[in-house]
């Protein structure tokens, strides 16, 4: 009888230390796929914005609001969410661990992440690269017709990982954590369930900030490494990373208090009214100069440590926001939120050749930039969910994706 008590307060005692991974977090679901909505979106301003580099373009020549616009757009999305994404990742993979086992739990990355992976590096990528020869010779400076046989001379130098690269460095953050718990024999298993205090998310915040500073003055905002066109984002993709994997130990996405949601948007906006306006402006200021070093963007400036400091603010409050706001909006099973959540990674995947080819069908549609983008979007929405949808309804494919 008395062994039988100690069980039982054992067992009590782990589950307490457990986050209830039974219990589906709906609200997740339908954050993750509103973040990969916003990731389609963010592929359609830069074709619009003529912002940078992309597979096609269609710039708005002498339309200055409808370039600042999808600019300021496209910088508000990149300083959050992707790193949210990583977040939500690093959230589910303690529990697939867990019940898998090191071994397992690496084969299935290996299939979910891998396959995908391969597939647009080789085929997806290439045929999207096609947008290129696809825009006026005026913007590539390309004047060779596009052929089935300058298409395959070509086609070595199409191959390459594009938005894939949150796949790729996903599936290295995997392996990582298989390390981390092989080499501390799985110390962290339990943890007490406790939110984080506002202190040590400031503290956080600053050193987030501190790390950005120091790697763009290697890695600036816009230059791609190894196929990786966002690396200056590197410590929050990482951190943020970890932080899911904590935050599921401590069930923070289950107890984060509301106010401390509301807290991170007032915080967000008014860092964003503070700090980033100054580097906005150096930004318009460098362009209108014709600088090759965009001060914002790190090299060691004064503003690229302002910028890296707005950043890291508006990232960790848009993502305490977003987990609130969902959590209290969301949290509950919907036909047509569980549509979205579904097909969300086949998404993720096919979205860029479809937003290629449309936008290049809607070449004649003359209409002002921003209303062109506007309607853009919702079709090429619309396009991406049938899609997927069709795709995953071929045998094997949804244990993919």
């Amino acid at each position: 009888m008395v062994a039988t008590t100690e069980n039982q307060l054992i067992n009590q005692t782990e589950a307490s230390a457990t986050p209830k991974a039974a219990t589906r977090l709906f609200f997740v679901d339908h954050l993750r796929a509103a973040l990969i909505i916003l990731v389609v979106l963010h592929h359609v301003a830069l074709v619009y914005g003529g912002i940078s580099p992309f597979y096609y373009l269609e710039p708005p020549i002498g339309d200055l609001v409808a370039f600042v616009v999808p600019m300021i757009f496209v910088l508000l999305n990149q300083a959050w969410f992707m790193g949210a994404l990583f977040l939500i990742a690093g959230y589910f993979t303690p529990a697939s661990y867990d019940r898998k086992g090191s071994g397992s739990f690496l084969k299935g990355r290996l299939i979910r992440l891998g396959i995908p992976l391969v597939v647009w590096y080789f085929v997806l990528n290439p045929i999207s690269q096609i947008g290129f020869f696809l825009m006026p010779a005026s913007l590539t400076g390309n004047t060779t017709e596009l052929s089935w046989q300058v298409f395959w001379q070509a086609y070595p130098k199409l191959v390459g990982l594009g938005p894939m690269w949150f796949v790729a460095l996903l599936l290295v953050f995997c392996f990582g954590y298989v390390a981390w718990r092989l080499i501390t024999k799985n110390r962290d298993a339990t943890h007490e369930s406790s939110t984080p205090r506002y202190w040590q998310i400031a503290v956080f915040i600053l050193a987030l900030a501190l790390a950005s500073y120091l790697i763009r003055m290697v890695i600036p905002l816009g230059k791609s490494v190894l196929g990786f066109p966002t690396l200056a984002y590197l410590p929050q993709y990482l951190c943020f990373f970890i932080l899911g994997t904590i935050a599921f130990r401590r069930d923070w996405f289950r107890t984060l208090p509301g106010s401390m949601g509301a807290v991170g948007f007032i915080a967000a906006m008014i860092a964003t009214v503070a700090l980033f306006s100054v580097g906005f402006l150096s930004f318009l200021k460098a362009l209108e100069n014709g600088v090759s070093q965009i001060p914002p963007f790190g090299f060691g400036t004064w503003q690229s440590a302002v910028y890296a400091l707005w950043d890291s603010i508006f990232a960790v409050g848009m993502v305490l926001a977003a987990i609130t706001f969902f959590r209290r909006f969301t949290d509950r099973k919907s036909s047509f939120g569980s549509f979205l959540s579904d097909q969300s990674y086949a998404v993720y995947i096919i979205h860029i050749p479809i937003i290629v080819f449309l936008a290049y069908g809607l070449r004649g549609f003359q209409q002002p930039p921003l209303f062109k983008f506007s309607v853009a979007s919702l079709i090429v929405l619309s396009i991406c969910f049938a899609v997927a949808w069709a795709i995953r309804k071929i045998p094997g494919v949804s244990r993919v994706i």
